[in-house]
């Protein structure tokens, strides 16, 4: 599969359909980006796109989708119900195949500069593109709106744009640019048309008032139906997943003497939201996301088959592919990969055991700490998996620098560089891979005081492979860092690497 992103650009425009369809029009022009949902709002004046597709072309797409809205909204003489301080308003992007936030945070701050290249528009970063910590909350930029944006500028130095001058465009204001992981909308509700009851519980589920992490929450009132609604904003559902925040709600809401009576989702969601929903909820035993059919066949479509035949099991056929490829006389998946399958597989274990524990009675007091460590070791094995690829690709860019020409004295310095710049991401690759699989050995370790003690073999192999792969990614730092000329950079990183080691047991010496 191509490496996908998704971005869901809010504009500052939900009164006027050819408004909307122009933005749009500009937007789906690009080749290889595909419209997955648009959302228009009257009272909030406001529509809401997601776009999906290769992160360059939607990264040109979200380009071209702020220069129609800067030709077609004036804010100046813009009111509705939802905060902005742009024509384009928002726009985050958010990773889904092949592509990490780290890269999003990347084309985040690549897009950034180029809306103020392009459309003198200032530029604002949030969340994980954020350059300062009080802008990682999108509130906060947006504090004051336009208009008391626009005023704070002339005399509020902290109030500056990350990139532009310090005011605002005239009729699109800024723009507001960042990289998150999927947002669900999720509203609950209530059999009980007292917002008040509503706002409280809100209060309570929500990150900023003590409550869950990754929730933001106010309470709605739904006149039409005579109810009242927990509105919510999850951050991140991997962490604090949709039936953490739904158990929570009907909890909160009995100590009022109201409960749910539906729920409902905004947009679009990850099919991973629901499948974490069914298994909580259902309880299914050794439940896996390929009991799923359409996981099944996409996996079979994209060249991995279900069913191998007699002369060979499933495990082994949807395991050959990957041997085979690191078998292959090629230079690429190397050592690097390997590595970073070998804490996915740990952290796959991982899950097994948690999964199974919970399952069993002599476990019930700890099915909520056993839950936790599923939704980590599941989020663990999914960011390994990814690192398989970048790892390859990684010392794929080091390959290519080392081919540039070297004809004359520029020529020379530009591939010395590039060479310096890629060995340093080689570098870097690796050592993201044994952080994560270094916190994996030490979380199964600590899973073992809740597993059940019938799964003690597993956990015990899971910890042997994550040390394995924290020991073969810290030799592929090792070795990457033979190779930069950066002495601090160098020093400092194998001190990095020293403490990785101390925290696996080992007291090997790092050369400098």
């Amino acid at each position: 599969m191509k490496r996908l992103i998704e971005c869901v650009p809010n504009f500052s425009e939900g009164r006027d359909p050819a408004k909307v369809d122009a933005i749009v029009a500009s937007m789906s022009a690009v080749a290889g980006v595909y419209v997955l949902d648009r959302e228009m709002d009257a009272d909030h004046h406001r529509c809401v796109v997601t776009l999906a597709g290769e992160p360059d072309a939607v990264a040109e797409a979200a380009l071209r989708g702020v220069g129609k809205a800067m030709e077609l909204i004036d804010l100046n003489v813009h009111t509705g119900a939802h905060p902005r301080v742009g024509a384009a308003d928002v726009i985050p992007f958010i990773p889904i195949h092949g592509v990490t936030i780290e890269d999003c945070v990347a084309l985040a701050r690549r897009v950034g500069k180029e809306i103020w290249s392009r459309y003198r528009i200032p530029v604002f970063f949030y969340e994980a593109a954020a350059t300062r910590p009080d802008r990682t909350n999108l509130e906060n930029v947006r504090r004051g709106q336009f208009e008391g944006l626009r005023d704070e500028l002339k005399r509020n130095h902290e109030r500056q744009p990350d990139i532009g001058e310090p005011k605002l465009h005239p009729t699109a204001g800024v723009t507001v640019v960042g990289a998150r992981k999927f947002l669900i909308a999720y509203n609950v509700n209530l059999n009980t048309p007292d917002v008040g009851i509503a706002n409280k519980i809100a209060k309570a589920i929500r990150y900023s008032s003590g409550g869950l992490r990754y929730v933001k929450s106010m309470g709605v009132e739904l006149k039409a139906r005579n109810l009242a609604q927990v509105s919510i904003n999850l951050t991140d559902f991997e962490q604090t997943p949709m039936h953490r925040v739904y158990e929570m709600v009907k909890r909160e809401a009995a100590r009022y003497g109201a409960i749910p009576v539906g729920s409902e989702i905004v947009g679009l969601i990850p099919k991973k939201a629901i499948e974490m929903a069914a298994d909580y909820f259902l309880q299914v035993e050794n439940f896996s996301p390929e009991q799923i059919f359409e996981n099944k066949l996409e996996s079979a479509l994209a060249g991995m088959p279900a069913d191998t035949g007699a002369k060979e099991g499933k495990l082994a056929g949807l395991a050959r592919p990957f041997l085979e490829a690191v078998a292959a006389p090629a230079a690429t998946p190397g050592g690097g990969s390997v590595a970073a399958f070998a804490g996915a597989m740990a952290a796959s274990l991982g899950q097994m055991v948690a999964g199974l524990s919970r399952k069993k009675k002599s476990q019930l007091s700890l099915v909520d700490k056993l839950s936790d460590a599923l939704e980590d070791m599941r989020r663990t094995a999914e960011e390994l998996t990814v690192a398989i690829d970048r790892d390859a690709n990684s010392y794929d860019d080091v390959m290519l620098a080392f081919k540039l020409p070297q004809g004359d004295a520029g020529e020379i310095k530009w591939r010395e560089e590039a060479i310096q710049i890629a060995t340093r991401a080689a570098a870097e690759v690796p050592l993201e891979v044994a952080n994560r699989t270094v916190a994996l050995f030490e979380r199964l370790g600590q899973l073992a005081a809740i597993a059940a003690a019938s799964m003690k073999s597993d956990l015990d192999v899971a910890r042997l492979m994550a040390a394995a792969g924290a020991k073969g990614a810290l030799a592929n730092v090792e070795i990457n860092l033979d190779g930069i000329k950066d002495a601090g950079y160098a020093t400092a990183t194998r001190e990095r690497v020293s403490a990785l080691r101390e925290r696996l047991g080992e007291t090997r010496t790092i050369n400098a």
